[in-house]
């Protein structure tokens, strides 16, 4: 009797690791194919790149910081 529940545990547990084995190589291949779309951009006054998402825009141009907007 303990053998059959037993076996019948151990098939659950396999059934189990194998359904969400491959629920996790899908979201691992997700992830890779996830492209970085951010781009750096050269500040105009100190000249150093910064993240587009992360400068300031203004006029056309992106800064990387206040300091350098301020002081054009």
């Amino acid at each position: 009797m303990i053998l059959k529940v037993i076996a019948v545990v151990v098939v659950i547990f396999l059934i189990y690791i194998l359904l969400f084995k491959k629920n996790r190589e899908k979201d691992i291949t997700k992830k890779k194919n996830e492209k970085i779309t951010d781009e750096m951009v050269e500040c105009p006054s100190c000249k150093t790149y910064v993240s587009q998402k992360e400068a300031i825009l203004s006029n056309g141009k992106f800064y990387c910081s206040k300091e350098c907007l301020i002081n054009k």
